[in-house]
């Protein structure tokens, strides 16, 4: 086992710092002090890290072992297949019949690789990435306002600033360490906080203004601030004067749009008089809450605005990403300590992707695929003979080129389009008539590779060796702790293997990852004359100690007039990366969401992250800990919906929009407006029948970013009443896919199915006997208890004194331990008195029954939290950290703490 070893989080775009070190029992995970993003601090996903490790060494979990046809085989004959039927197929149809769909998954050497072997040696441009899905339209607003793929600022700007405006972003939940960050600075600072957002998100918290703008009405918000800081003489006369084009067509557009504060909050939705907000639980009139935010900006010249997926995940996603920009340059606040608008990304590196051409309408090192210039500097520098101008297919058209054949081979590396994609059911369709699939994963079943003709086995996050870039352009080395698994092989010795057996074998020696970086980083200064931003020509040369040794640097890192470790902040001179060297401002006007309601399809449905899950769920999906909180997909909706739809708080609900239909456990909230709901996008076939909200979303996409829709969702909801509910508890898989309900969990020992049916059903035939692997145990056997005229059943599978499966049936959802009933199931053997409370249904606490995870970091519940109120006299968040532990950790569940103390302590005093 290596010793200590420093790495980054796989997970979001904050790129923190870890520490893994060995313990007793494998390995122990903290954050890293020393690096710039996290100071050590790290959150539920990430503390719980070890535990996915753990998982992932079941080898019925990975895919170890390449695949051809259905077929194990080993990594000569693989790599010989896939590069024999790639070459027939280039040979047959065209190189252009070939597509790469890539992942901010990979590593940016993984990610360099596929790029250049694509679009400079097989001679096809189509190569996109699931960051379409995340981050496109934020390159588009980037590119048009400044002239590069830029954040200007940097994560130090959240502590510095006066005025902190989280729009789209649920900082909480999606970047908790940024969180933390902002917290600390509000409580040291006094920092203000404005959220932006349809709902009431964990983010508000800490926030002193909310405003729960309209749907997709964010253009209209930011032009109306726009035209306020005009009208009114709030704007930098001077900085515009010598740094900025456009503002006279934006400021008139913005104008015609929303002329007075009045017309943008109606169209934002605002226009409520205090106390009878149907949009909010909070108090004071939305034309206040408006003009108070508008004074704000005004008022604070360290302004960070924050945007993320809210803003992105839009069909005018680039629009609205410019006309938050545009209120910046107009008051001089980008690249200034505490001012600048601030992309955080979803994805460990979606940026390194980014940066070395991962989107179809990129080419490497931020050159551009249209510019003949760039397509040639690009040629001569791969030494290639194939590249050519022109962009390739964006993720939506990509999946429907395959469908309608035009492509005819296509690789996915490290996502699972058929779950992730938009129209997710159409992805599948066109997955399945295409004549090649080549898939590479670490997991063994997914979506995606049920559809695979060729497996390849990748190394996961513990083994693999590469950097990654995060949302303050900080480039960190992503380093092993455990050697590779299996066969698995590292993203990008597959491709390398590939590409010599396909015959570009000179371009494609690489003997890791460092040559593949020092590479990267020579093409990144390669002509480069400062008119490109990103330059990280300090690293062209460097050698495998250096890049072992490399600690985290922010980019651009030029050999000329550079310090070693980067720029923090870019543009803060004024000087940006355009032709002319002024950032441009763009006219921008609101427009509405392709997609509208209608009668058939009255309620628009968000969608977004659970606090503790991932994309998903390959990784987070096998962790107990991160499962608890959210076990299930729940519909969020106001109550009024609720009463107008029949549906009750606990019941299960039909989603249904134009493309497909979901089906998910209802959840009564007031963070919800009335006429809105809200969806996780995380479940899938692999952890439910139908929680998997692809299938619901459009196709729309932003004209000039191709990122889909996917927060402005028609939809219609109706009740689902079940004859039964049930609740599973196996060691063994249990296959339920005659079920219309059921959705798996993991539990602290074994797998745990919520599963509900609206037709009678042989209960038992749920609780699959497992194989006798152990002859000394004996044979299993099936204990019941059955009460017909009520409706009850309950099962328990037994070998000897040790349970290994149990089902407990009844007309409702069964109130149950879940925890206690998942431990047996992880102990050698029960005692008499707990078989006896199992087949009656009686827990030894009753407040354990349906307890629910509330802080992942110390595995704290909610029975516990009520007792320490109830018991312990805890009267604040203080009080329950102090006793429990809960909200010292991430800080994540800090507002449901809140929430629970609020609901608790009245019926305490009385």
């Amino acid at each position: 086992m290596r010793g200590e070893v420093k790495t980054t989080c796989p997970y979001c775009g904050v790129g923190c710092g870890l520490i893994v070190s060995p313990a007793r029992d494998g390995w122990a995970v903290g954050g890293d002090p020393d690096h710039p993003a996290n100071l050590g601090r790290i959150c539920s996903k990430g503390a719980a890290l070890i535990d996915t490790i753990t998982a992932e060494m079941n080898r019925d979990f990975r895919l170890l072992k390449p695949e051809v046809d259905g077929k194990t085989v080993d990594w000569p004959t693989a790599t010989r297949e896939t590069a024999d039927r790639l070459r027939a197929t280039i040979e047959q149809h065209g190189p252009k019949s070939v597509a790469f769909y890539v992942s901010g998954q990979l590593l940016t050497e993984d990610y360099y690789i596929a790029n250049k072997l694509i679009k400079g040696f097989i001679g096809s441009p189509h190569i996109d990435t699931n960051s379409r899905l995340c981050m496109a339209s934020t390159v588009v607003g980037h590119k048009r306002a400044f002239g590069a793929d830029v954040v200007p600022g940097c994560y130090e700007d959240l502590e510095i600033a006066d005025l902190v405006i989280l729009t789209g972003s649920n900082l909480a939940w999606c970047h908790p360490v940024l969180n933390q960050r902002l917290r600390m600075a509000k409580e040291k600072h006094g920092t203000k906080i404005v959220v932006i957002d349809p709902r009431k998100t964990a983010s508000c918290d800490i926030a002193d203004l909310h405003l729960p703008i309209k749907p997709g009405s964010d253009v209209a918000l930011f032009n109306g601030l726009l035209a306020w800081l005009d009208q009114n003489g709030h704007t930098d006369l001077k900085y515009i004067a010598r740094h900025v084009s456009g503002y006279e067509a934006a400021v008139a557009e913005a104008r015609a749009d929303c002329p007075d504060i009045a017309s943008t909050a109606k169209k934002c939705g605002l226009d409520y008089p205090a106390g009878i907000n149907e949009h909010s639980n909070e108090d004071g009139s939305g034309l206040g809450k408006l003009e108070t935010f508008f004074g704000w900006f005004a008022a604070f010249d360290r302004t960070v605005t924050v945007f993320s997926q809210g803003v992105n995940q839009s069909s005018s996603g680039s629009d609205k990403v410019n006309a938050i920009i545009n209120t910046h340059l107009a008051t001089g606040r980008v690249g200034k300590p505490g001012s600048s608008p601030f992309s955080v990304t979803g994805q460990p590196n979606a940026m390194g992707g980014r940066e070395v051409g991962g989107l179809a309408n990129q080419l490497a090192a931020h050159m551009d695929p249209n510019d003949v210039n760039d397509v040639d500097r690009v040629k001569r520098f791969w030494k290639s003979d194939i590249l050519e101008p022109g962009e390739g297919y964006k993720a939506v058209d990509m999946f429907r080129a395959i469908e309608t054949g035009k492509i005819k081979a296509v690789w996915v590396m490290a996502t699972n389009p058929a779950v992730s994609m938009p129209d997710a059911d159409r992805v599948r369709l066109a997955l399945s008539r295409c004549p090649l699939v080549i898939v590479s994963d670490t997991v063994n079943d997914t979506d995606t590779l049920r559809y695979a003709h060729i497996k390849l086995p990748a190394a996961g996050w513990a083994e693999k060796s590469g950097t990654v870039t995060n949302s303050e352009r900080c480039i960190s080395r992503q380093r092993p702790f455990r050697d590779l698994q299996g066969d698995a092989k590292p993203d990008w010795w597959i491709m390398t293997q590939i590409a010599q057996a396909m015959g570009y074998g000179k371009a494609f020696k690489y003997h890791d990852p460092a040559e593949i970086f020092a590479e990267h980083a020579a093409l990144s200064e390669f002509e480069n004359e400062g008119l490109r931003a990103f330059d990280i020509g300090q690293w062209h040369k460097a050698k495998k100690p250096a890049y072992d040794a490399m600690t985290p640097f922010q980019w651009p890192a030029s050999r000329k007039n550079q310090p070693a470790g980067g720029a923090e902040r870019l543009y803060g001179n004024g000087i940006f990366t355009t032709s002319n060297g002024r950032a441009r401002m763009l006219a921008v006007q609101q427009t509405a969401p392709l997609s509208q309601t209608n009668k058939e399809f009255p309620l628009v449905a968000n969608s977004g992250r659970y606090r503790d899950q991932w994309h998903t769920m390959t990784r987070t999906g096998t962790a107990a800990r991160l499962s608890a909180h959210r076990p299930e997909p729940l519909l969020e909706l106001n109550i009024c919906d609720a009463k107008r739809y029949k549906l009750i708080d606990g019941g299960l609900a039909r989603i249904k929009s134009p493309q497909g239909t979901a089906l998910m456990r209802v959840s009564i909230s007031d963070a919800q407006a009335p006429g809105d709901v809200f969806m996780p996008m995380h479940w899938n076939d692999v952890f439910s029948s139908a929680g998997g909200i692809g299938r619901l979303l459009p196709a729309n996409v932003d004209p000039y970013s191709g990122q889909p829709e996917s927060k402005y969702i028609p939809v219609s909801v109706e009740p689902f009443e079940p004859l039964w509910q049930g609740l599973l508890f196996s060691n063994t898989p249990v296959d339920l896919s005659n079920q219309p309900y059921w959705v798996a969990a993991t539990g602290p020992g074994c797998m745990i199915y919520e599963i509900a049916g609206d037709q009678p059903c042989l209960f038992k035939s749920m609780l699959p006997v497992a194989a006798n692997s152990d002859s000394d145990a004996g044979p299993e056997q099936i204990i019941e208890y059955n009460d017909g005229k009520k409706g009850v059943h309950r099962y328990a599978r037994m070998r000897k004194d040790r349970i290994t499966g149990a089902l407990f049936v009844g007309p409702d959802r069964p109130a149950l331990g879940r925890d206690w009933i998942s431990g047996l199931l992880g102990t050698d053997a029960i005692s008499g008195p707990e078989r006896i409370a199992l087949l009656a249904g009686r827990m030894p606490d009753a407040r354990a029954i349906n307890d629910r995870l509330i802080c992942s970091c110390f595995s704290v519940g909610l029975a516990a939290i009520t007792r320490a109120i109830h018991e312990q006299n805890a009267v604040s968040t203080t009080d329950i950290g102090r006793l429990l532990q809960a909200g010292t950790g991430c800080g994540s569940c800090l507002s449901e703490l809140k929430e629970i103390l609020d609901d608790a302590l009245p019926r305490a005093a009385e």
